[in-house]
């Protein structure tokens, strides 16, 4: 009895640490996700302000939970099939991007950042004689070019040229097809809204969240 007695108490002691532990996490996540919270609304709130003019003849959205700006004319980024950028779409990056850079590498926000994105993103067409399986891989190294072509674009750009270590640090190009499609009310893809380039801004809050849950699913 004295041995269960012994076991009991050591399965209790297990038991309450990790609701502890449990109960620490879960403020340490609540903490955090404040400060997101926080730093996206006003991240939002400043980008409204300097870009609100320019989205209407930019064709351009924020989308505030994504902290993304959406570029999503098709006739104005790239010719069908090519990953080079049309003029008009690199004289809005002329204008957009320094203007971009320099809300995100001010001292208000430089240290929240840990990736900024730029996205390519396809409709899930190709022809009509090509495969899904084919059309989708085809849309991968279509959207990963175009991404690149960008990436390249805005960091020749002279008026960055004082922040490249930061760009090289932390801007990335990212296609990704058409896994994520823009949708209609009726649930149908809408394939030219879905043929977009996004920049789009990842905070070191998801970071240390992930992190958080990460240690917590490693502890025995």
């Amino acid at each position: 009895s004295d041995l269960m007695t012994g076991l009991m108490a050591l399965f209790l002691l297990i038991a309450i640490s990790y609701m502890v532990k449990i109960e620490a996490d879960a403020a340490q996540i609540k903490e955090v996700a404040v400060a997101y919270s926080e730093v996206r609304d006003a991240m939002y709130a400043d980008l409204q302000k300097e870009f609100a003019d320019d989205l209407p003849r930019w064709r351009a959205q924020i989308d505030k939970e994504q902290l993304a700006i959406r570029f999503t004319e098709p006739e104005v980024l790239f010719d069908l099939g090519s990953a080079e950028l049309k003029p008009k779409f690199r004289e809005i990056l002329d204008d957009f991007f320094p203007r971009y850079l320099a809300i995100l590498t001010s001292e208000k926000y430089r240290d929240s950042i840990a990736e900024v994105r730029i996205e390519g993103h396809t409709s899930s067409r190709w022809n009509q004689d090509t495969q899904v399986g084919d059309s989708y891989f085809r849309n991968m190294e279509l959207s990963q070019a175009r991404t690149r072509s960008a990436l390249r674009y805005v960091m020749a750009n002279p008026k960055v040229a004082e922040n490249q270590e930061w760009l090289k640090q932390f801007v990335t190009a990212n296609g990704l097809s058409s896994s994520h499609l823009i949708r209609d009310l009726n649930g149908l893809e809408d394939p030219d809204r879905s043929q977009r380039v996004e920049f789009r801004v990842r905070t070191d809050a998801e970071v240390r969240i992930a992190k958080i849950l990460s240690l917590e699913q490693s502890t025995p």
